[in-house]
């Protein structure tokens, strides 16, 4: 039976859910605060990647993050500041980040990203989006030193357990595979099941297959109320209009925390904002990579190289830290020593915040507590990646169909302690 459904949020996982939900007949509203032109969606690397298989959350990582903490331009930063919401998140990112629990995430982190990859490509199979970027080339983790080659290598060596292609470069093989671009580095692994894309061509195309076929699109809108009744949803207000929907999907990304407080929910997550340069020049890079000293990635788009990295948490903003951008633009000159990003390239970087769950899982299944309310959101750096599978999940979900996944994992209750 067709329903009327309302998402919060136009990012990629709002946008995937109303695609899929639409193919199921469903009357579909997506009200956005912004105009769905910028934000993480928007800024990021464009990777699509079965390789990606290890969670944030990981051991180690708070140590560094405190280490960190005080060097605004260092890759992860963690602005100091007392937040209640902030300290319960990095006590329960900080329980999540054992051995244990991060080999309990591998193989559900891998399933979904396997699964948006082949979704991406029936996609483009279906021509509803017309031509858009998605090649696979693979992407290599490039690296400088022994100890950067030996932690990667044994990502690598679980990766190879799921079937999926992965190849080892000495310097002479790299530069074979990249000989447009001097590249300063020892070697680099190639995982070549990889594929990427450029989000600044998919989302506007998505969009506006969106609205061609009657998906109702309500940007520059925000979300100031929902009320409830007997557990359900009844009404969503917004600062333009009045919403009485059957279901509710709650993809508002970063933004997701603050609207679940006004209905009662707990839902930890924070906001990591990451940066991103665009070289719209010719720069000799033609297979995505990522920088393992530099932790910072290079994507060959339609059009123009991105440079983009760093995660950021210091709460919900906007802000451009010059120097985050510089440790971009020198990272890329450390790995590139013939390639100068140049003032104008710098002053134009962009920002997105990217919502992350304590233990760098996403959200994706119904509420506990609230009927006809499906979130999805907590994607991490993986929400690009992770997209279309999530948008499949959702209206899977709210058909109540046998879900390609399991959803256990991704429990929006799930406890942390």
């Amino acid at each position: 039976m067709a329903k009327s459904i309302v998402i919060i949020g136009g990012g990629i996982v709002g946008l995937c859910s109303a695609y899929y939900l639409h193919k199921e007949g469903h009357q579909v509203t997506i009200i956005d605060k912004g105009d769905i032109t910028s934000g993480a969606s928007f800024v990021n690397a464009g990777y699509v990647t079965p390789s990606h298989i290890m969670p944030l959350a990981s051991p180690g990582m708070i140590a560094q993050g405190i280490k960190m903490m005080f060097d605004s331009a260092s890759p992860l930063y963690i602005k100091p500041r007392l937040d209640v919401d902030f300290l319960k998140w990095a006590w329960y990112f900080h329980k999540s980040s054992t051995k244990a629990k991060v080999e309990k995430a591998i193989p559900v982190i891998q399933e979904l990203n396997q699964i948006s990859s082949e979704l991406f490509s029936d996609i483009r199979k279906s021509g509803d989006l017309g031509e858009f970027q998605l090649e696979r080339k693979g992407l290599l983790m490039v690296y400088k030193t022994e100890a950067s080659y030996q932690h990667e290598k044994a990502v690598a060596d679980r990766v190879r357990l799921f079937d999926l292609e992965v190849s080892d470069l000495n310097q002479t093989e790299l530069t074979q595979l990249q000989p447009n671009i001097q590249i300063e580095a020892k070697g680099a692994i190639h995982y070549e099941c990889d594929r990427h894309t450029t989000p600044t061509e998919f989302m506007p195309k998505m969009l506006n297959y969106l609205r061609s076929q009657g998906v109702a699109i309500c940007i520059n809108e925000e979300v100031i109320d929902i009320k409830t009744d007997n557990q359900h949803i009844k009404t969503v207000i917004t600062d333009k209009s009045r919403f009485t929907p059957d279901e509710i999907v709650l993809a508002a990304g970063s933004w997701s925390g603050q609207l679940s407080k006004k209905l009662d929910l707990t839902l930890p997550l924070q906001a990591g904002k990451g940066y991103r340069i665009n070289v719209e020049r010719e720069t000799g890079i033609s297979i995505p990579a990522i920088l393992l000293e530099a932790k910072m990635a290079v994507t060959p788009m339609n059009g123009f190289t991105r440079f983009a990295g760093t995660m950021e948490f210091s709460g919900i903003n906007d802000i451009v830290r010059k120097e985050r951008v510089l440790a971009i633009a020198n990272g890329a000159k450390s790995f590139y020593p013939r390639l100068e990003i140049n003032s104008e390239e710098i002053a134009n970087a962009k920002v997105g915040l990217r919502p992350v769950s304590p233990d760098g899982l996403p959200y994706i299944g119904k509420s506990n507590t609230i009927k006809n309310l499906t979130i999805a959101t907590g994607h991490a750096m993986m929400g690009w990646s992770m997209g279309p599978a999530t948008g499949k999940l959702v209206s899977e979900i709210i058909d109540s169909k046998k879900t390609a996944v399991a959803l256990n994992a991704f429990a929006p209750g799930r406890r942390f302690n």
